[in-house]
């Protein structure tokens, strides 16, 4: 939990060196324990095909006194060359829950089996391979390189490791997982349990043919599992469908007073920290909470940087604030912790909230509680009647929003007397995530090269993840990195100006690039021209139809997504504006996505265009994506044409509303008009 995906935003600059450092230590070996129950390895059919046959692969969770215990063991005959990566073992583990053991590593070959521990031993790396992500997770990976291995052996390895948390302890959660299409062979999950630690257990339906139980074990087996996808664009919870969960926590309550007390504990200031006097600063320098609650996200954000520290079990446990202050770094934990120190200072009321940032959210009102299911925490506080989501992982731009910067679906508040899950229903976006603005100056003739402006706009956490790499560079190193990547290629002869900024009102990343370059008119004879206009084309979408195999009832997704493009035209001065036209409007919906395509000409001799996109509705029924599949044919997805024809007077072509010029109207702000009027 809490290996965010900020981690990813916030990190962007460090070094991508991920140092492998070796361990005194070795691995240990050892018998395989009481209670696991291996299955009979299957036999290799004689007509065997692929990169290998699965003989056999057990996996067993097992609870005791002690918490919980995670067995492996597989045999696989290798079938083909590319196979033989499965002779690069690794083993990988959380040594604050306790030592690994290696039961078996052999080869069997004509009728002999080889011992591979006998000569090869595990080499103990600790391999921080997301330190370019900023995270120190103190996981150890024990690896070999199985020697001499060949097409026609059978590899056999065993290996047991503990799998409690060190913060929750006897605790435990977790799932068991079959994948849509396993390797031919034999498969065998289970849990097992001892008097009294039987947790509560949830089987998916697409599991529940292979599932048997008893007084002190759960089974899940299968011989040569067919292949089973989830339904073609069906919402990501249909993922699940072959996911058996397990949990000690009795409901989402319970995670939520459980962890509760871990962040409450953590923001306790001890008498003499610093952070009080830092908290008496903020509040001296604003005059209301809602102020001084930005101000302490500011200083979390501007002044503690990020690292993922999951040593010794903090993958739960959050590092105190005056220990994150004094430090000046911290994960989304110990940020939480210090600004929830900060604003408790203040008096200002706020909470904690356990969130996904990787969207594997949907449908988590139908999991067990399992607090993995998260990972990512930061803060809400709500002020003048609406509540505001205060994230100290990310840059300082990012302030107090109303809205999160990632669309969750579910969050779990933390409270002392525990909170259920929260839903948050989805909603059109509010503004474009994707904006690319053209400005053509022809004004100097078709054959004369054009002054060219382009923006592009970019929010959402691809527009963070553009201004952390921006933001650390000068304005010098901004226009001489895009005019040595861009000059020459097809779009720019020269290119005069770069800028870049970061709109805090709107999130929006900003890139602005002005120069010189061609435009590729269309000569179609006679004097007449014709351009397809830069970001004014639809593509028709693809129908929504299911192979009859798969669920039929499922609803089809779209994920919340916001596109818009406009271009201005400025026309050649020796052209009648009479001469020219454009092709179609268009305003529609299909699949609940609207499609919107405004141009219009005006007498300051300007051709303008506005092209928007944008899911309205991210589940439609199967119903409705039939008879939308029907609408496709009549579908315009013509580009945005305009032609010229001194022969010919154009009228306006559909119904027209008016377009602003890129350059005469903010288009970053909220009101750009990239939709139907109906839907702004």
């Amino acid at each position: 939990m809490m290996k965010s995906t900020h981690a990813i935003l916030l990190a962007a600059l460090l070094a991508s060196a991920s140092p492998l450092a070796a361990q005194e230590k070795t691995i240990s070996t050892g018998p395989v324990p009481a209670w696991v129950q291996e299955s009979e390895p299957l036999p290799v059919p004689e007509d065997a095909s692929g990169m290998f046959f699965l003989r056999r692969q057990d996996t067993q969770v097992h609870f005791d006194d002690h918490g919980q215990w995670n067995f492996n063991a597989q045999h696989l005959a290798i079938l083909h060359p590319q196979a033989l990566q499965a002779g690069n073992l690794g083993i990988a583990w959380n040594p604050a829950a306790g030592d690994a053991v290696v039961h078996r590593v052999l080869v069997h070959r004509d009728g002999e089996t080889i011992d591979v521990l006998e000569k090869t031993q595990f080499e103990i790396l600790r391999r921080e391979d997301q330190l370019e992500q900023a995270m120190l997770d103190g996981i150890l990976t024990a690896v070999m390189r199985v020697p001499d291995l060949r097409v026609g052996d059978e590899l056999e390895l065993a290996w047991t490791a503990p799998a409690h948390d060190p913060t929750l302890e006897e605790q435990s959660f977790g799932v068991l997982f079959l994948a849509d299409s396993a390797p031919p062979g034999r498969v065998r999950m289970s849990l097992t349990w001892e008097d009294g630690q039987k947790p509560n257990i949830q089987v998916p339906e697409g599991l529940r043919e292979y599932t048997t139980q008893t007084s002190d074990r759960l089974l899940i087996a299968a011989d040569n599992l067919p292949t089973r996808t989830m339904p073609k664009d069906a919402p990501p919870r249909y993922a699940f469908h072959r996911v058996a969960q397990f949990s000690d926590f009795e409901s989402w309550r319970e995670v939520s007073s459980t962890f509760d007390t871990l962040f409450d504990n953590a923001s306790q200031l001890s008498a003499s920290s610093s952070l009080k006097e830092e908290a008496a600063r903020i509040a001296r320098s604003y005059s209301t909470d809602k102020e001084r609650a930005a101000a302490a996200l500011e200083l979390v954000q501007q002044q503690v940087r990020y690292i993922f520290v999951g040593l010794n079990g903090g993958n739960f446990t959050p590092a105190t604030a005056d220990e994150t202050w004094e430090r000046r770094y911290g994960d989304c934990k110990g940020k939480t912790a210090l600004l929830l120190a900060l604003l408790a200072e203040m008096d200002i009321d706020a909470r904690a909230v356990l969130v996904n940032n990787s969207g594997g959210d949907d449908g988590l009102d139908g999991f067990l509680p399992n607090p993995g299911m998260f990972d990512h925490v930061l803060v809400q506080a709500d002020f003048d009647g609406e509540t505001y989501w205060l994230d100290g992982t990310l840059p300082a731009v990012v302030g107090m929003q109303t809205r999160p910067l990632f669309e969750y679906r579910w969050v779990l508040p933390l409270a002392s007397e525990g909170s259920e899950l929260v839903s948050r229903e989805p909603e059109p976006l509010a503004l474009p995530t994707e904006m690319g603005l053209y400005e053509l100056d022809a004004r100097d003739g078709f054959d004369v090269p054009a002054r060219k402006t382009y923006t592009n706009v970019t929010r959402g956490p691809a527009g963070v993840l553009e201004y952390i790499q921006h933001s650390a560079m000068t304005a010098d190193q901004i226009e001489t990195s895009y005019r040595s990547n861009l000059t020459g290629g097809g779009e720019w002869d020269e290119i005069t100006s770069v800028t870049y900024r970061y709109d805090k009102d709107t999130l929006a990343s900003v890139l602005t690039i002005s120069g010189v370059g061609p435009i590729d008119w269309d000569d179609d004879g006679d004097g007449a021209r014709s351009l397809v206009l830069p970001g004014g084309g639809f593509s028709p979408p693809n129908r929504r139809r299911r192979s009859s195999e798969q669920d039929q009832t499922a609803p089809f997704y779209s994920p919340p997504s916001y596109s818009c493009h406009s271009t201005t035209l400025r026309l050649p001065r020796d052209t009648d504006l009479d001469n020219w036209g454009f092709n179609s409007t268009f305003d529609t919906m299909l699949f609940g996505r609207v499609y919107y395509r405004m141009m219009e000409k005006r007498d300051d001799m300007t051709i303008r265009m506005v092209r928007g996109s944008r899911n309205e509705v991210i589940e439609i029924s199967p119903e409705r994506a039939e008879r939308d599949n029907g609408r496709i044919e009549q579908f315009d997805n013509s580009k945005a044409n305009i032609t010229y024809d001194p022969e010919r007077t154009m009228n306006s072509w559909g119904n027209l509303s008016p377009v602003p010029a890129v350059y005469e109207f903010d288009w970053v702000s909220p009101a750009a008009p990239c939709l139907p009027e109906d839907l702004r």
